[in-house]
C-alpha cells in the first residue's frame, strides 16, 4: 500500500507572533493568514520487516533503522522520526510498524512560509491515512503542534499547524492551555483575484533560523519589555483590522494595515529586520510597492509586497534585479489532504 499526502504552506498576513507563548497565554493572540499553492509532501509505503526508513529528499538525507532503534535525534530526519514515535505510541500501543517515509517541500526550511510545521501536518495526515485514524483538522493540527513544540522542543507558535490543516483564509484565535479557535473567512472571488494580482512573493535567497528570533520575542515578553509588549498588542489589533479589510475588499486599507503591522513586528525583536531586508524594502517602494513585510518570524526567507496590479511588472523586475526570486503564487482553499494507492 502507498499513501501520499500534502499540506499547503501559508502567508502570515497579520498578527504573526501573537500565537507564541507566553504572549498568547497571557493576553490571547489573533492571527490572519492564508494558504497558497505551495506544499509539503509525504509518502508512506511498506518496508522490509523489522526496519523503518526515513528519506528527507530536500536535504538528501536518509536512514534505515531497526524499528527498535528509532530516536528523534536532531537533524533533517527529526520531524519524521518524531511523528513516527508519537503516533505509534499514541495510537498503536507502542507497536513500531515497518514502513518507509519520504518527504519533500516546495519551499526550503527557514523560508518564512511555515514549511517545517506544514511538513509535520503533512506527515500526520499521511500516518492517519495509512493507519486509518479518524482525525479531524483540529486534531491533526494539535498533534502536529504537540510533536514539534512538545516532543521535539522546537521553538515557534501555533498558527502554521492550523493553517496547514484547515487551508484557505482564516482568522485564528489563540489562548491559554493551547485553546485555539479557527474562523474560516468567505472571501469573495473578485477580492481573491484582486489580492492575488496585488501580492508579490519574493524569496531573498537567505533562509534564517526562526527559533532565535522567536526565543528573543518570548524573552522580551517574559521580561516585561514595554516596547515589545506594546508592539505585540498592535499586531493583535491589526489582525482584526486586516480581517475587516479583506471581508470588505478594501485593499488600500489592507496595504496600510500590512505596512503598519510590519513596523510593529520590527519592534518585537531586534533581529527581525536587517540591512539586506531594509535595502530590498527600499527598492520595492521605489518601484510601486505600497506595503512590505517578511513572512514568518523575520530575518530572511520570503518577503511579501502589495502593489497596484498595474505596477506589478515594474516591481517584479526591480526585485529580480536584487538577486532573489519572484514566485508566482495563488491562494488555495483546502487544507491537508491524503490518499491511498493500491
Amino acid at each position: 500500500m502507498i499513501v501520499r499526502s500534502r499540506a499547503p504552506l501559508r502567508l502570515g498576513l497579520a498578527g504573526g507572533g501573537t500565537d507564541v507563548s507566553p504572549f498568547c497565554d497571557q493576553h490571547g493572540g489573533f492571527v490572519m493568514n492564508v494558504t497558497i499553492d505551495k506544499y509539503a509532501y509525504a509518502t508512506i509505503d511498506d518496508a522490509l520487516a523489522g526496519t523503518v526508513s526515513f528519506h528527507a529528499q530536500d536535504a538528501d538525507a536518509s536512514e534505515t533503522l531497526s524499528v527498535a532503534d528509532v530516536q528523534a535525534t536532531a537533524g533533517p530526519l527529526q520531524l519524521m522520526k518524531g511523528v513516527y514515535l508519537h503516533l505509534t505510541d499514541r495510537y498503536l500501543g507502542g507497536t513500531r510498524p515497518s514502513i518507509r517515509v519520504r518527504t519533500h517541500s516546495d519551499a526550503p526550511p527557514g523560508s518564512g512560509l511555515g514549511s517545517s510545521s506544514t511538513m509535520v501536518v503533512a506527515l500526520v495526515a499521511a500516518f492517519a491515512e495509512y493507519f486509518s485514524l479518524p482525525l479531524g483538522e483540529y486534531e491533526v493540527a494539535q498533534l502536529a503542534y504537540q510533536i514539534e513544540r512538545g516532543d521535539l522542543g522546537l521553538s515557534g507558535g501555533k498558527q502554521d499547524q492550523y493553517a496547514a490543516a484547515f487551508g484557505g483564509f482564516n482568522f485564528m484565535e489563540f489562548y491559554a492551555e493551547d485553546r485555539v479557535i479557527v474562523n474560516p473567512l468567505r472571501i469573495k472571488d473578485w477580492i481573491c483575484a484582486e489580492l492575488e494580482s496585488s501580492l508579490v512573493l519574493y524569496f531573498t535567497g537567505v533562509s534564517r533560523a526562526s527559533a532565535k528570533i522567536i526565543d528573543e520575542q518570548s524573552r522580551n515578553i517574559k521580561e516585561g519589555r514595554s516596547d515589545s509588549l506594546d508592539a505585540m498588542h498592535r499586531l493583535k489589533v491589526e489582525a482584526t483590522q486586516m480581517k475587516e479589510a479583506l471581508l470588505r475588499g478594501d485593499l488600500v486599507r489592507f496595504a496600510e494595515v500590512m505596512q503598519s503591522g510590519w513596523q510593529a513586528k520590527k519592534q518585537s525583536a531586534s533581529s527581525i529586520s536587517n540591512p539586506m531586508i531594509d535595502e530590498i524594502e527600499q527598492r520595492a517602494f521605489a518601484n510601486g510597492a505600497r506595503a512590505a513585510k517578511v513572512s514568518g518570524a523575520g530575518g530572511g526567507g520570503f518577503m511579501m509586497f502589495v502593489c497596484d496590479p498595474a505596477d506589478r511588472l515594474r516591481l517584479v523586475r526591480a526585485l529580480a534585479e536584487a538577486g532573489g526570486t519572484v514566485y508566482d503564487t495563488h491562494f488555495t482553499h483546502h487544507g491537508a489532504s491524503s490518499w491511498k494507492l493500491g
